[in-house]
């Protein structure tokens, strides 16, 4: 998309709705709200963004296409709001408990069917803010691939570890299992989201690829928290949520100097520039 159209009316708006994560937003809320007397608030307000999402589409993008992950959002959602509707108490107990792992493997199965189709969910958000002229190139279409894939594995650790916590531990509101993990797993997966693109673009440029670390940046910033709520919740020994604070800390001022490096490295401005150019 250029610098106009998200300029215009409306276009940031508009940029944000072509943003696979915006896309995904519904099944992040559902799976991290879920849980026992939960169910009708998660899948309400699931439902509720989905219906909103699809509607500003079709306001502001009268010839946007109809997203894949839009439709499954609809099916997934409707169908559980009916089902807990006329749900029996036990049914309901069941949904409560189970829901956030059922979701998150709903998108799993999305995730790689739409791999193994040819079709990685994420294209369809990806076209629409790029040329055509790149829409069949074998590098796009890969660097959707790897995307779709790293939401799939995203939602496979929040499964596994909502699981972990329903079946082995026996409680649902776990802090680590119901909380912590799936809310790492999801933001590393929007982090890669915004940096593997700049990965793509440097190697087509010849310029300097963004480091490792810059990927794992948001998650020094949810160690101080994590540790915090640990403390708060009494979920584990008072020294471990000190040392995650600690650390937290400890890595958002090492993270923070480094990036005053780098803005400060020759030839960076010139990366920037070359980067704006190949959005």
């Amino acid at each position: 998309m250029n610098a106009a159209a998200g300029s215009a009316p409306g276009g940031r708006l508009d940029a944000a709705l072509e943003n696979p994560v915006v896309g995904m937003s519904p099944w992040i809320i559902f799976s991290v709200l879920v849980g026992p007397g939960r169910f009708e608030l998660a899948v309400g307000l699931a439902l509720a963004v989905v219906l909103l999402l699809v509607v500003l589409g079709r306001v502001l993008h009268r010839g946007r296409s109809v997203k894949l992950l839009e439709v499954a959002d609809i099916v997934f959602f409707a169908a559980l709001a009916v089902i807990g509707a006329v749900a029996s108490e036990g049914t309901l107990n069941w949904l409560e408990t189970y829901a956030g792992e059922l979701s998150n493997l709903a998108l799993v199965v999305i995730a790689f069917g739409s791999m193994a189709a040819g079709m990685p969910f994420t294209l369809q958000y990806a076209r629409e803010r790029v040329g055509k002229e790149y829409w069949d190139s074998p590098e796009f279409r890969h660097a959707n691939q790897v995307i779709t894939g790293a939401w799939g594995l995203a939602f496979l650790v929040a499964a596994i570890a909502g699981g972990f916590g329903d079946l082995v531990l026996h409680n649902p509101n776990n802090l680590w299992t119901g909380w912590v993990i799936q809310i790492a797993a999801i933001v590393v997966a929007v982090s890669f989201t915004e940096w593997y693109p700049q990965v793509v673009r440097s190697r087509r440029s010849d310029g300097h690829p963004p480091p490792v670390r810059h990927l794992l940046t948001p998650l020094a910033g949810l160690l101080i928290p994590m540790g915090i709520l640990a403390l708060v919740f009494d979920a584990s020994a008072s020294w471990f949520g000190v040392a995650l604070i600690i650390l937290g800390v400890v890595l958002a001022r090492a993270i923070g100097k480094d990036a005053e490096m780098t803005r400060l490295r020759p030839g960076h401005s010139r990366d920037k520039r070359q980067g704006r150019r190949l959005r």
